[in-house]
């Protein structure tokens, strides 16, 4: 264990972990076997932390529905998967999660789905919850890291206990908190062996119709488990029932009003258990993150409830202890008066996010840039590193894993707009695969432009498929003219893209792949291995400040000086040599051997 161990007792160690970590470390515990993924922020620590552990079967997949369906049919098996996520891949995978919760599962199935209320690094807010409801599924919901492991432990035990899959559901602030857990030895994996049972493992109608009333009717026993993970701490004629990272807002928020106030925390907020019913009193009070899943819960057992329904908390964005308090002061019409925190004297300057220095889709946009110049292009976006072609004016549309080129199609087949359509390695996999076989057959003209990197960079630099199986031979068996260009070679690369553009304009798709590895994980090996990285310098007196390096390139590396010049920090600068390359003035020098860096980096 890699982590800081705080103290050894009997079988058990206290060290500090995120979140994840802790789930991680929960799911060894309790036995997991298999263990798939695909990479999302704030999901993705879970699966590299289990990546350590070399005695299971640890793997990122293509996308969430293959994973979950890995670890489903695992289960089946009777051995204890786990599959994770981030909230929106729950969407891409909500097909298998239907379909376990009717068959159910032999195995432990955890479907750890990791939510991010105010989009701190997703494209919407989304209530995992929600699927527990629509698809019989029960969510376990921890409050901290300490929980998370106690959690994901249980949820094994849960799920083969009522050989049904169990969903965990965390959010950012406890998946990246770190705090000290006490976590056991990991247990030996449960491995399985399956056993044919077609009227149960067939979803053909006439087997579905008798497993729907199977689960209906187990959902009632689900709802009485739910009542063993119900805490309540006893106060006052008030009673506030509270989930997840929400507990803690409400523990922070009674003291700081002053009330005594019973506390009911539901460690399974789907299914709530119909025990609470002789629990409460009069009206409750309901705090919860994400939607007021735990409040149309207990409305339908017609209680009565003040919480997001009614306004008293807000219905978009995160809690916390200031929102919580204030909610419960204005649900129980006590004044409420909390100091504002001061405000600095300084504001600190806006940090937009960039492209990091040197990375290869910096190239890629310039040479698509000066390709298409003249046509106007609509450039059709996807989710990853490369959707900071904002910053260049090089994206239009960018919705959600696959909108690169799907969306792409729309616009093209309806307005006739030469379309780009920029999408990543690894996005190219979990999404676009389908749309490529459209785009094939309908011969839609369309520019496909895969950002090949190497890694799924933008969680972290996860492996891609991509050095095994090249999107560029995908593309040609399709029957899609492909050609392959290295950012870091803009005069040919603008060239072969004019020759791709060209193709497009006679009415036929075709796809380009940007090949050059994550420039992070380039420099990161090039340092363990001694590796020199050139840098790059700007000779003022030739500069004439046309502003093409930082402004149309964007290099965040490179920044206009009072006068307009150019000037490249040092410390930023990991010798790409792309700014010397589209300097027109020769003004850009480098003093190392660019050619061999680049070998280097091609290899990263």
């Amino acid at each position: 264990m890699k982590n800081l161990i705080f103290y050894i007792h009997l079988n058990t160690v206290k060290i500090l972990l995120l979140g994840n970590e802790a789930i991680a470390y929960g799911a060894l515990a309790g036995g997991v076997a298999v263990a798939t993924a695909y990479p999302g922020t704030p999901s993705t620590e879970i699966l590299e932390t289990l990546e350590e552990f070399r005695d299971r079967f640890v793997h990122w997949a293509v996308n969430e529905k293959t994973a979950l369906e890995i670890a489903y049919g695992a289960t089946v098996a009777g051995a204890r998967a786990l599959v994770a996520m981030k909230h929106v891949g729950l969407n891409v995978a909500a097909d298998p999660l239907h379909s376990a919760a009717y068959t159910g599962v032999e195995g432990g199935l955890v479907v750890v789905s990791a939510d991010d209320p105010w989009m701190h690094s997703s494209q919407n807010e989304q209530d995992t919850r929600w699927y527990g409801l629509q698809a019989y599924v029960p969510v376990l919901e921890p409050s901290d890291p300490a929980e998370a492991y106690r959690y994901a432990k249980t949820a094994f035990e849960l799920s083969e206990k009522l050989k049904h899959p169990i969903i965990l559901r965390s959010v950012t602030r406890v998946s990246h908190v770190r705090a000290p857990v006490e976590v056991e030895p990991p247990s030996p994996p449960k491995w399985g062996r399956f056993s044919k049972d077609i009227s149960r493992f067939n979803l053909v109608p006439a087997y579905a119709r008798e497993r729907r009333k199977a689960l209906v009717e187990k959902w009632g026993t689900i709802g009485e488990v739910s009542a063993e993970l119900m805490r309540v701490e006893p106060g006052g004629h008030v009673t506030i029932v509270t989930s997840g990272v929400a507990y803690n807002y409400v523990k922070e928020a009674v003291r700081l009003l002053n009330i005594d106030a019973t506390i009911i925390k539901l460690g399974m907020s789907v299914p709530i258990p119909p025990k609470i019913r002789e629990l409460v009193k009069g009206t409750v009070v309901v705090v919860e993150e994400g939607d007021s899943v735990v409040e149309t819960q207990l409305r339908a057992l017609r209680l009565e409830t003040r919480g997001k329904i009614d306004g008293y908390f807000p219905k978009y964005g995160e809690l916390n202890t200031r929102k919580v308090a204030e909610g419960i002061a204005k649900a129980l019409d006590i004044p409420y008066n909390l100091p504002q925190p001061p405000k600095s004297p300084i504001e600190a300057p806006p940090r937009p996010p960039v492209l990091c220095p040197g990375c290869p889709h910096m190239g890629t946009f310039y040479i698509l840039r000066l390709a298409t110049a003249g046509l106007n292009p609509v450039w059709s976006g996807d989710i990853g590193c490369y959707s900071l072609g904002i910053n260049t004016g090089q994206q239009d549309l960018i919705t959600h894993m696959g909108s690169s080129v799907g969306l792409g199609m729309g616009v093209a087949v309806a307005s006739k707009q030469f379309v780009v359509a920029t999408v990543g390695d690894s996005t190219f996999y979990h999404s676009v695969l389908p749309q490529l076989i459209d785009l094939a057959t309908k011969k839609v003209p369309l520019l496909v432009v895969v950002m090949d990197n190497a890694y799924t960079a933008m969680t972290g630099g996860q492996p891609s498929p991509s050095r095994l199986i090249p999107p560029e031979k995908i593309a040609e068996a399709f029957g899609i003219p492909a050609f392959v260009i290295d950012p870091a070679d803009i005069k040919t690369s603008i060239e072969v893209v004019k020759r791709a553009v060209e193709i497009v304009k006679s009415g036929r798709p075709v796809l380009v792949v940007s090949k050059r590895p994550c420039v992070l994980v380039a420099t990161r090996k090039a340092r363990k291995a001694g590796v020199a990285i050139p840098k790059y310098k700007v000779e003022p007196e030739k500069c004439i400040g046309c502003g093409i390096c930082y402004n149309l390139l964007k290099c965040s590396a490179i920044q206009a000086r009072p006068d307009r010049k150019a000037y490249i920090d040092p410390v930023l600068c990991v010798g790409c040599g792309i700014c010397a390359e589209v300097c027109p003035v020769d003004a850009i020098k480098g003093n190392g051997a660019r050619v061999k860096w680049l070998e280097v980096w091609q290899q990263a």
